[in-house]
């Protein structure tokens, strides 16, 4: 059973993130051979308060 966690920054709607995991899907059973109702994606969207990249939140980016 793949599981795959994905760590990204909130803001992406619902199709997008459709997308996304229907894509990772894919390619997990494309180059595992498992069957896709056994591959798992987990979402972890985090506020852009709480993530930074050089000293700088996200949240306070221009």
């Amino acid at each position: 059973m793949p599981l795959v966690h994905i760590e990204l920054i909130e803001g992406r709607s619902r199709e997008q993130l459709r997308q996304m995991v229907q894509d990772v899907t894919e390619a997990i059973a494309k180059n595992t051979g498992a069957p896709k109702e056994h591959i798992h994606v987990v979402l972890n969207e985090m506020q852009k308060e709480h993530y930074a990249v050089g000293g700088v939140l996200k949240a306070d980016e221009k």
